[in-house]
Order: C-alpha cells, then sequence, then structure tokens
C-alpha cells in the first residue's frame, strides 16, 4: 500500500506525545526460568527418532544436504527426536514467533496502543479553524477502516473541513506504512471520501451496512512535527487491537512489516532475541537475529529455541485463560498465509517461513497418545515445495503413531471470548 499525496513541510507545532499503554503492563522477568522450557538434547525416544531419520533419508536422496537440516519434537518432559536442534538454523518467519513472545510478556495479551487526535484550532460552522494533529502511539494495524471510523467521529463532532495542516507527530502507522509523511498522505485520503482510491472503496465495502462515508476535507498540507507542545486540544481517542489479537493477526498472514513494528515496540530486534533466548532458556547463541521479521537467512534459531519459544508463550497466555491458538494459526480453522497447504493436519496449531531456500514450520500438534506434540522442522534447500511436502508426510507419520483426535484439545482452543475483542475509537469529551 504504496500511496502516496504531494505533501510540504509546514511550520512544526509542539505537541505532546501519547503514552501507548492503556492498561498496567506487568513487570517483565528475563531471568532463565528454574525448569527449562525445552530439554537437554540426549536420549530422544526411539519410535520419532526412527522417523524423522526416515525422513531425513528421503531429502539425501533428493540431494538435499543433512547438515541444513533441524528438527526438535518433545512432549512434556519427553524428547521425542533431535537433530541439530541445538544448532542455529536460517528460521524466516520462525522468527516472529520470538517476536510474539517477547510483545506478549513486555506488554501484555490486552495492551492496546492509543492513537490521539487533537486540534490547534476551534470549530466554528463545520469548520476547523487551525490544524488537525495526529499523535501516533505505535498502533502497527491502523488501516483503511480506522480512519474512515475516525472521520466519522469528526464528521459526528461537526467537522466537515479543516482550515490548516493535518500534522503528523510520534510513531504513526498507516497501512503497515511506518513513514510519517507516507502514513500521513494516506490518512488525509481516508478521512475525506471525495478522494477515496478504488483500494480504499474496496476495504469500505467490507464494512457493515450503512456505515458512513466520512468527508473531512484538509485544506493544508500533511507535515511531520517532530517537537512537543501543550496547546492540543484533543477531540478523539482511538485504541488498536488488543495485543494478542495483533500477534494473531500478524502470524495470520506472515506480515513483515507489523513484527517489524512490533520488535520496534519492545526496544529492537536485538532486545527481541535477547529476551526471547532469556525467557525460554536457552543460550543466546541459539537466537540471531537481524530483524523482527525473518527476512534474511541472517536470521537464525535452533529447533529447540523455536519449540521452546511456543511453549514459553503457551505458559505465559494460560493466566489469562488463553494459549498459543489465541495467537497462532489453527490449522481448518483460521484464514491466512497458510490456506493454500492443504496437506498439513487440521487442528495443528502452527506458524511457518518461507524464503527463497528456506522453508520452516514449527508449532504443536494434538496426539491421541502423546497429547500436544511440540515441534520444530527448519529446511533449507533448492525445492521449497518439496521441502514442505516432506514436512507434511513427516507430520502425518507421527500422527499415524500416536493417533489423530477428531476435535481440538482444550488447551489448543482458543478462547472464544477474545472474538469480539477489536479496535475503537472514542470522542474524548
Amino acid at each position: 500500500m504504496a500511496l502516496s499525496l504531494a505533501g510540504c513541510k509546514s511550520p512544526e507545532p509542539e505537541i505532546p506525545s501519547p503514552s501507548p499503554e492503556t492498561t498496567p503492563s506487568p513487570k517483565v522477568s528475563i531471568e532463565i526460568p528454574e525448569k527449562p522450557l525445552t530439554l537437554p538434547p540426549d536420549n530422544p525416544e526411539k519410535i520419532a527418532s526412527t522417523q524423522v531419520q526416515t525422513y531425513l533419508s528421503r531429502l539425501a536422496n533428493q540431494g538435499f544436504s543433512q547438515q541444513n537440516q533441524g528438527i526438535w519434537i518433545q512432549s512434556n518432559d519427553t524428547l521425542l527426536a533431535n537433530y541439530q536442534g541445538t544448532i542455529p538454523l536460517p528460521a524466516a518467519s520462525i522468527t516472529k514467533v520470538a517476536t510474539s513472545l517477547v510483545a506478549l510478556k513486555t506488554f501484555n495479551p490486552d495492551h492496546q496502543f492509543i492513537t490521539l487526535i487533537g486540534t490547534t484550532g476551534t470549530i466554528e460552522n463545520g469548520v476547523l479553524n487551525g490544524d488537525l494533529v495526529i499523535q501516533g502511539g505505535e498502533d502497527p494495524f491502523f488501516v483503511w477502516e480506522e480512519a474512515i471510523a475516525i472521520g466519522n467521529l469528526l464528521n459526528q463532532m461537526g467537522i466537515q473541513r479543516v482550515t490548516g495542516n493535518l500534522i503528523i507527530t510520534g510513531k504513526f502507522y498507516m497501512n503497515f506504512e511506518s513513514n510519517p509523511q507516507t502514513a500521513g498522505n494516506l490518512l488525509k485520503q481516508g478521512l475525506n471520501s471525495q478522494i477515496w482510491s478504488s483500494e480504499v472503496l474496496n476495504q469500505y465495502q467490507t464494512l457493515p451496512p450503512g456505515t458512513a462515508k466520512p468527508q473531512v476535507i484538509i485544506d493544508g498540507v500533511v507535515a511531520v512535527s517532530l517537537t512537543h507542545s501543550e496547546n492540543i486540544k484533543l477531540l478523539v481517542r482511538h485504541y488498536s487491537f488488543p495485543m494478542a489479537e495483533l500477534v494473531k493477526k500478524m502470524n495470520q498472514y506472515s506480515n513483515n512489516l507489523m513484527a517489524d513494528m512490533l520488535a520496534e515496540a519492545v526496544g529492537g530486534y536485538q532486545v527481541v532475541a535477547e529476551k526471547a533466548a532469556q525467557f525460554v532458556g536457552v543460550p543466546k547463541e541459539e537466537i540471531t537475529l537481524i530483524n523482527g521479521s525473518g527476512l534474511g537467512e541472517e536470521n537464525r534459531i535452533s529447533p529447540r529455541a523455536a519449540t521452546g519459544m511456543f511453549l514459553a508463550i503457551d505458559k505465559y497466555l494460560q493466566q489469562y485463560n488463553m494459549n498459543v491458538a489465541d495467537v497462532f494459526v489453527i490449522v481448518g480453522k483460521d484464514k491466512g498465509i497458510l490456506d493454500e497447504r492443504k496437506q498439513l493436519p487440521n487442528l495443528a496449531v502452527v506458524k511457518s517461513g518461507t524464503l527463497d531456500y528456506v522453508s520452516a514450520l514449527a508449532g504443536a500438534l494434538p496426539t491421541k497418545e502423546k497429547g500436544v506434540v511440540w515441534f520444530t522442522i527448519l529446511n533449507k534447500g533448492a525445492s521449497v515445495t518439496e521441502l514442505r511436502n516432506q514436512q507434511e508426510i513427516l507430520l502425518k507419520d507421527v500422527l499415524n503413531n500416536w493417533g489423530y483426535v477428531d476435535l481440538s484439545p482444550a488447551n489448543l482452543t482458543a478462547n472464544p471470548e477474545r472474538k469480539t475483542k477489536t479496535s475503537r475509537s472514542e470522542i474524548i469529551q
């Protein structure tokens, strides 16, 4: 969504930056857990290990180097299989599991980022005489729908035209654009249905029937301000989706830009790597990152660490009556980037990762005999399609051994109360 409207700098008003917090976040301990979430790499169970060796032999027969493959499978306190499980390998979008873990624990599942809309002027006869000021709060999922909702609220307040500029301050993102000038141009378009593109119209069609089309005409330009002032009258407060729902959306569609925004919100990719290793209880060498999204083979995670991150997320969410199914895709139930992979086992809760020569898959597999089996498969080779096929065959072998389930177990069932969690905007009286 690289839409852009012409704009130029204007005098910069001083604007206070909002705090993105709406709920107190618990203090985050980054000490190694008393009991590591993963297991020592020695003496795995024989049955699964034999299946993994067969899997690796199939890959070798197709020309894939075994040095480029890594597998870790465990259930409760039992190591089921390990092949190069402690060696960091290219992880692709499994990197987003690290970002998910650190974002959830740094904030909390109900944390909402706040965007504030204010003015330097007064409202008279449908006209705001002054600037419209946007105070960004790092919302990574501020999209057309948010702009439409805010435009309609401004119309409700009697604002149809702004004589001044649209001023952007703070970390304001829109349609996954982090450049404040670009994001501001998109917002200016979204607030005024008279200048909507076909893309905005298409998104509008997805909104409830009868949703009003806003008309907030901004006479001035989009300008970015880096300074702060106290003379802003607040008009509208916008709350993002809660953190858990943001993480779920990021993982469903493997949105790289959202992932990097969330990594930035917790302090950057180095912080993500450091804290993820400490939360899991693995050596820091098992998680090496260059961003929060997984773009680039320099993002390397060991299979053991990746599995441990899933376990850490699951353990953390339990206190909120949630589990990994609330923040990752449930195969066969959730729409998203995995729709094309028809052979993945239904009811598994997974995250995939793909680069040109990397295919990765990790998550939780419900079985009859072993309960939840936690796994990570990291592959590198010339054919991502064939690597995916072999991953799916391996998971089917595991299920044939320990039994398919007909329904999601309670500990891999998303909390239905989360379905009502969404973004919202309110007028500040």
